[in-house]
């Protein structure tokens, strides 16, 4: 290849040494890549034992995500308990909230029992009294959530909106909004603390 310049321009050295040096730093470039690609791929080096996509994320979350299938299929049960002996007890002319926290408290001691002896029944007893006593405590925070949003709802957007003290909207503040917001916390803290794993 030839390149023919115009003597006295003034510039032909600066071009041909910038194609040299970008010519060259493009070689240096792919050689590096090669290098790094046979080193990865060599036969002796360790290779992460990973699987692509959501199987990949399956297997690395596996554990905990049956123990919160577990966990959920008990809350489904205790849920249901809670619903039908808090709008039994409300046909029944029982204050909203006195029927909120009988309700919740038997729902509760039928996911302790599902929680300990399925959930989480792989993992060592601590003593049942502390993990019962535990256990409460923790169900007190979570009941006490609930009963925030639904006092919000009932005497707080009640007082302006009376649709908010309705049946519908009590169960959904309580059970769907301040639900939600214990059902986290009571699976972080029965996970971590109530039912944990020996140290």
């Amino acid at each position: 290849m030839s390149t023919t310049t115009t003597p006295g321009s003034g510039d032909e050295p600066d071009a041909a040494s910038h194609s040299v040096d970008s010519t060259s730093a493009a070689i240096e470039v792919a050689e590096a890549a090669s290098e790094l690609d046979e080193a990865v791929h060599a036969p002796g080096a360790e290779q992460p034992e990973t699987r692509p996509g959501l199987r990949g994320l399956y297997d690395r979350f596996a554990h905990l995500i049956h123990e919160l299938g577990k966990f959920g299929a008990v809350g489904m049960v205790a849920f249901v308990i809670d619903v039908a002996i808090f709008n039994l007890l409300r046909q029944a002319g029982v204050e909203s909230l006195t029927s909120a926290a009988i309700s919740m408290a038997v729902a509760a001691t039928a996911a302790f029992i599902g929680n300990r002896f399925w959930t989480w029944r792989d993992r060592e007893r601590s003593g049942l009294r502390r993990e019962y006593t535990l256990y409460f405590i923790f169900n007190a925070v979570g009941l006490l959530i609930a009963l925030t949003c639904l006092a919000i709802s009932t005497y707080g957007l009640g007082a302006i909106w009376p649709v908010f003290t309705e049946p519908l909207a009590e169960n959904i503040s309580k059970q769907i909004v301040g639900g939600a917001l214990g059902t986290v916390f009571r699976f972080w803290s029965y996970r971590n603390i109530v039912f944990r794993t020996a140290s």
